[in-house]
């Protein structure tokens, strides 16, 4: 399992990495270019060998770069070519320079995370693992505990700016809902019984461990691994611990685990496709989860690929579902939500960085001296 490391190009999120925000995501192609661009007349310009860029003067150094491509590239089986792989820190160094921005205009707004938040969160991340396992993760990827700690921060001071300056301004109004509810009717009629589920995903395959997507970017290696992972979060199921909040830091599934899981509905038909599951999932009462299952490689069902857990939400018989149901009202609002803060977001980092002193060092180096 890999650590807090590497954000691969999340907003909100190796067991102990956090993903880089949407926003940064959004904004990486537009920055390298901007960098590509700007070293067209600034090549040359003196600095350390060991600073890739700067941001308002504040340095982002050569070994910060390097443990996030390691992170991301490090494990893979087949080592990219030095085009490609200048390519991947041009990437990652943009990310830094996004995130570097927000945190300085975080602490002008006295909005960085506090101690105490960080250590509630580092004892989140340590919770699944013994002190020994917990040292072997660090050590695996080559990270003390006060960068780890420093990445936390980062992560939380990003969401408590965008509460503030973004989120908190977002309102979406009944008539907005209603509208939404009108021009979309036919996504609320329901051909068939609908099943609302949540899941928790653990896989067994390697290759997917800098996209797990959850919180934690906890990620099983093998089979083994993830037969004990799926144990111990279905063990702290049954000792009471929040689907959703679980679902978040561990499950595997970067379309759902930022969501808690929730898979939203799913057809009558489309659950009776996976036998195993649509037995499990038909026993259940709303708020109740199913055991253990296995996942199956779709193009070989016979191959264990997982395991998942299952929480039944809710169940709808066919039909049109009104405006009036509060479900309805408040999937609509999320997701009006959701849209309007992920582009202010991006416009919002768009602004930041247009009134920052950026110089990318890295760039200009590559423009310079073409592809090697």
């Amino acid at each position: 399992m890999d650590f807090l490391l590497s954000r691969s190009i999340s907003h909100r999120k190796s067991a102990f990495a956090f993903r880089f925000s949407r926003p940064v995501r959004a904004v990486v192609g537009v920055a390298v270019l901007a960098a590509s661009v700007a070293a067209i007349s600034g090549c040359n310009r003196a600095h350390k060998a060991d600073v890739l860029a700067t941001v308002n003067g504040k340095p982002i150094m050569k070994s910060q770069v390097d443990l996030l491509y390691e992170a991301n590239v490090g494990k893979q089986p087949e080592k990219p070519t030095k085009v490609q792989g200048d390519i991947v820190r041009l990437n990652i160094l943009s990310r830094l320079i996004n995130e570097e921005i927000l945190m300085q205009r975080a602490a002008k707004m006295n909005l960085v995370a506090s101690n105490e938040d960080v250590e509630s969160r580092l004892n989140e991340i340590k919770a699944p693992f013994t002190p020994d396992e917990f040292q072997k993760q660090l050590a695996q990827q080559h990270l003390t505990l006060d960068a780890l700690k420093q990445q936390i921060r980062n992560q939380l001071t990003e969401q408590k700016l965008f509460n503030k300056e973004i989120n908190s301004k977002i309102d979406v109004t009944d008539d907005q809902i209603t509208a939404y509810y009108n021009a979309h009717k036919a996504e609320f009629n329901l051909p068939q019984p609908q099943f609302h589920l949540a899941q928790i995903l653990v896989t067994n395959i390697p290759e997917n461990a800098k996209n797990s997507g959850n919180l934690q970017n906890s990620k099983a290696m093998n089979d083994a691994e993830a037969k004990r992972k799926i144990q111990m979060l279905d063990d702290r199921l049954k000792n009471g611990d929040d689907f959703g909040t679980l679902a978040s830091n561990f499950s595997e599934n970067p379309q759902n685990s930022s969501n808690g899981g929730d898979m939203g509905f799913i057809s009558q038909q489309e659950l009776q496709s996976d036998p195993d599951v649509w037995g499990a999932v038909s026993k259940l009462s709303p708020g109740e989860i199913t055991p253990v299952l296995p996942v199956y490689a779709t193009q070989d069902h016979k191959k264990v690929i997982g395991y998942a857990i299952y929480k039944l939400l809710d169940k709808e018989g066919a039909g049109q579902l009104e405006l009036s149901d509060p479900r309805v009202q408040q999937s609509i609002r999320q997701r009006l939500h959701e849209s309007r803060s992920q582009l202010m977001q991006n416009a919002y980092l768009e602004m930041l960085r247009d009134q920052a002193h950026v110089v990318n060092y890295y760039a200009e180096s590559i423009f310079k001296n073409g592809p090697q």
